[in-house]
């Protein structure tokens, strides 16, 4: 008997046997995606050492970063969903190869232009991380992908945390371009390892680019908890960023007075936040995911009076951040798990349009904590922050009721 058509019009792949993949394979995954992930925050802390390298203002060289978060996007969209297409092992140690010869060009440019485009190369391919988050869970033993996907989530996260303070001192023994020539290395190393000890994980979806790029709205129509599940993520993510885009002007501030590096190392605090995010994979594993997720968005709420203390007494600003960090990985993991096992056959896809929402909350967070500091200062930014909780509070509520029918038929 033949299987039925894909709800996204394309055929359905072929079923794979469950392996599993050792923790060790694992945890290379997950220092795979941290560097492609960390790799489009190096500018952020060297921007000065740019401007003055390359003779250009800080105001072009912050134009790397946006370039950067664009490039990214871009990849989500366009490149990502290519892993319910081809080979995934394949898909992505290529995508790390040209982010990393993006490195590369960024490390060795002696221009804005050169700059440009090195930055744009690895923040396109370096989705190679979101093509590899999702063959963590295609690959997984049954029952376990929860923990493979936090795992390799952990890495990414620390990635992220831990790029700026890494640039900061490599710059200072080397330069500001040693960083990218470091990261160029590593991830050409990694990559070709992976390679020999990945296994092969291949789609047989037949159908043609254009009709995937299509077939992601039609997922987005056929499973409503993909609706709801993206905008729980978007919403919080929203929340989170409202901090990351005001912290920095408040601790410099009469209050605190703390400079640029003291900032970054309080910024690695958030590292023991994506040690949540292989806990949350292991309880959603058990079934918890609908309480993991209800108990991070609550303290995600709880995080924002700490943050809000914070403003006068250091040691409260610490504990919010670190709540804050574990509460966003919750969210994040539990939304991962539920979407993952919507369609098995379309995980690329589906991760392309949960990250892509994602990442739209965080630069829409980002643009709102500017404005309510601007407006308001600390205390504004707090109470929107809040607001987003609230907001994705109501997400939640309205998944629940989307999950209801499913539990009640089990």
């Amino acid at each position: 008997m033949t299987s039925p058509p894909s709800p996204a019009g394309a055929s359905q792949p072929a079923a794979s046997p469950r392996r599993g993949l050792s923790t060790p394979v694992l945890l290379l995954m997950a220092v795979a995606s941290g560097l492609c992930a960390g790799g489009n925050y190096f500018n952020q802390p060297l921007l000065h050492s740019i401007s003055v390298s390359l003779r250009i203002s800080e105001d072009l060289a912050a134009l790397t970063v946006t370039l950067a978060q664009v490039s990214y996007a871009l990849g989500l969209v366009f490149l990502v969903p290519l892993g319910d297409k081809f080979e995934r092992r394949g898909l992505a140690v290529v995508l790390m190869l040209l982010a990393a010869a993006g490195q590369f060009v960024s490390g060795f440019s002696g221009s804005l232009g050169q700059l440009a485009l090195g930055t744009a190369m690895a923040g396109l391919f370096s989705v190679a991380a979101q093509v590899l988050v999702p063959t963590a869970a295609a690959l997984s033993a049954p029952r376990h992908s929860g923990r493979a996907v936090g795992l390799v989530m952990s890495g990414l996260l620390v990635g992220i945390l831990a790029a700026r303070s890494v640039a900061g001192l490599l710059s200072g023994l080397g330069g500001w371009n040693l960083v990218y020539r470091v990261s160029g290395v590593a991830m050409l190393l990694v990559a070709l390892v992976l390679w020999r000890v990945l296994p092969p994980s291949r789609s047989e979806l037949r159908a043609s680019y254009p009709a995937i790029l299509r077939s992601l709205g039609a997922l987005v129509v056929q499973h409503p908890r993909l609706r709801s599940r993206s905008l729980l993520g978007a919403l919080s993510f929203a929340s989170v960023s409202v901090l990351f885009s005001t912290m920095a002007l408040m601790l410099s501030g009469p209050a605190h007075g703390l400079d640029d590096t003291a900032i970054g190392l309080i910024g690695l605090a958030g590292i023991a936040g994506a040690l949540m995010a292989n806990l949350a994979g292991r309880l959603a594993d058990r079934g918890y995911e609908q309480s993991v997720t209800a108990g991070s968005v609550l303290l995600l709420g709880a995080s924002w009076y700490l943050l809000w203390l914070g403003g006068e007494t250091l040691a409260w600003f610490l504990a919010g951040m670190l709540a804050i960090d574990l509460a966003l990985q919750g969210v994040h993991i539990s939304n991962q798990n539920v979407v993952y096992q919507l369609d098995p056959a379309a995980r690329s896809r589906i991760n392309s349009v949960y990250m892509t929402s994602y990442f739209i909350g965080a630069a829409s967070g980002s643009a709102l904590g500017a404005l309510a500091w601007r407006h308001g200062g600390w205390s504004s930014a707090c109470l929107l922050g809040l607001a987003l909780m609230l907001l994705a509070l109501g997400a939640l509520l309205w998944d629940r009721r989307l999950a209801a029918p499913r539990h009640a038929n089990d």
